[in-house]
């Protein structure tokens, strides 16, 4: 706390300035701190003094802490310290460790099972649900058109071992598997209050998506599953006087899957959304609109929640963290990028449906090479019909084995996961050739995840410009070495920054002169026990 009351009887006016800044600048960096706003009569400014100190009080700012900053409903809903979540960056990037350190540190985090084996998946949850006994957490239930009974078995999984949370990712339409999950196990209390025992988070960036989300679930979906003993009747009734889930991420120009929206278009719209279906429906439980893609700042996460975030999310930069599955070799190039230094390029997951994902440019080969794999696609009916030096190329600099053998690879894997696949590709060779050059697109991101050296001009790294926003901001900080940057120290600097920037915005609102600098908000360690 400054050490010197402001007065302009004592001081000279350009150190009666000066002394104010300071004051601000103390504020600013303790929000936390309850401070009083003054009018120095003598320079016809307001200033900011420590609490109870100086006469002439035009108003009491109260202390705020970054919890302050989102909906509370979702501190209560979920049991967590802040509104804060770290997504679920796919193939178990967002791994195990990195989720139990979030949930110790009484914050969300999301493993990314998308892309990996139910059995893999099945394991994590063991040692999810020993390591974070007592604490939230959840893991990701992704959209699989090209295998829709793993969105079953998923949910299979999650019901029987009572993971109660999911961030649905990558849906284009509600599906049942979505539905199950969010009914089951819910009840109605003797108060007539209907509490649910499961979350869906739901990940969106259209409007004709969220309102599926938005909306109770199609009553012939309902009637389906009832049919088929995976709901209750008393499951189906609660279900038809709710929405499908209360919280939604609302995801702008992330890493991986996005539509490339800015978040200050695309978070508005799904906000005034909620509020029509909420008239539409009369929803009396809050539905809570958080904010994803970007996010990559202080001043992004300040700016989405004065938009009227209930909570964020951030993605591409904690692949650089330290419990982060990526490879160091991953990492490094990470902590490299630029915000311009990241590109689309095909979805391994989507291929034949054209549907893209943001990758990061830098040091690799990779966008444009799976670019150049669906150009062949798009043209060709075959293998066949693709020039044989178009083939050799692709051989030498792609694949870097015959393509008979990556058939062969592709064949003996989806004989054990996807029968149907190789039953389709023996009908269609338009679909063979997909398959051949989803191999490359497969194994791109699991060279990135094992550090395979050979292979670093070929590694597929999902990330969004918030990766080169983020190094910007810790450069010459303790967070720019790769070794300190912990999942949780990147949170909290995160959060508590946000609410340095509130306070600062705060004070500019009632006419406090704020030097622009005090915007800005330099990481620092944070003591993650009483943060």
């Amino acid at each position: 706390m400054p050490s010197k009351v402001l007065s302009g009887n004592t001081l000279s006016a350009t150190a009666d300035v000066a002394e104010s800044q300071t004051t601000a600048r103390w504020a600013i960096a303790n929000p936390q701190t309850p401070v009083d706003l003054v009018r120095n009569s003598a320079l016809q400014t307001v200033e900011v003094h420590p609490q109870g100190v100086g006469s002439g009080i035009l108003a009491t700012l109260p202390g705020f802490s970054p919890a302050a900053l989102g909906d509370p409903s979702f501190l209560t809903t979920h049991k967590v310290r802040f509104p804060y979540i770290c997504g679920e960056m796919a193939n178990g990037i967002a791994s195990v460790p990195m989720v139990i350190a979030m949930a110790k540190a009484g914050m969300l985090g999301f493993f990314g099972a998308a892309g990996l084996p139910l059995a893999e998946i099945e394991r994590a949850v063991a040692v999810l649900k020993k390591e974070c006994a007592g604490a939230s957490w959840g893991s990701n239930l992704i959209h699989s058109p090209q295998d829709p009974d793993l969105e079953e078995r998923s949910v299979d999984l999650y019901l029987r071992e009572g993971v109660t949370r999911v961030s649905a990712s990558a849906f284009m339409a509600l599906r049942p598997s979505v539905v199950r999950y969010a009914f089951s196990g819910i009840r109605q209390e003797a108060d007539g209050t209907i509490v649910r025992r499961n979350h869906v988070f739901a990940k969106i960036s259209r409007v004709e998506v969220a309102k599926q989300f938005l909306s109770p679930a199609p009553a012939n979906m309902l009637a389906a599953l009832g049919e088929k003993g995976l709901l209750t009747p008393q499951e189906i009734e609660l279900a038809s006087r709710l929405p499908v889930a209360e919280d939604f991420t609302v995801e702008a120009d992330s890493g991986g899957h996005t539509d490339n929206r800015a978040l200050t278009v695309l978070l508005p719209s799904i906000l005034h959304l909620r509020d029509e279906m909420a008239r539409k429906y009369g929803w009396t439980h809050p539905i809570r609109i958080g904010a994803a893609g970007g996010i990559g700042t202080p001043g992004a996460v300040a700016a989405a929640f004065s938009m009227g975030a209930a909570y964020v999310l951030t993605g591409s930069i904690n692949q650089s963290a330290v419990e982060s599955a990526l490879s160091a070799a991953g990492k490094k190039l990470l902590t490299q990028a630029a915000a311009t230094d990241v590109m689309m390029a095909p979805a391994a997951d989507m291929f034949e449906l054209g549907v893209k994902v943001q990758v990061l440019k830098r040091a690799t080969f990779f966008a444009a090479r799976a670019s150049k794999l669906y150009e062949l696609y798009i043209r060709h009916e075959s293998l066949e019909q693709i020039p044989a030096d178009t083939l050799r190329t692709l051989e030498r600099d792609v694949f870097k084995q015959p393509i008979a053998q990556i058939w062969a690879d592709t064949e003996k894997f989806f004989q054990v996961r996807m029968p149907h696949e190789m039953e389709r590709a023996a009908r269609d060779p338009k679909h063979r050739m997909a398959l051949v050059f989803r191999w490359y697109l497969h194994f791109s991101s699991r060279w990135a995840i094992s550090g395979e050296a050979t292979r670093q001009v070929d590694y597929q790294i999902w990330c969004g410009p918030a990766m080169g926003v983020f190094n910007q901001w810790v450069a010459g900080t303790f967070l720019e070495k790769p070794e300190n940057r912990t999942v949780t120290q990147i949170a909290l600097n995160l959060m508590h920054g946000a609410a340095s920037i509130a306070r600062a915005h705060q004070l500019r609102t009632f006419g406090v002169d704020v030097p622009a600098e005090l915007f800005n908000y330099a990481p620092r360690v944070i003591d993650e026990s009483v943060a």
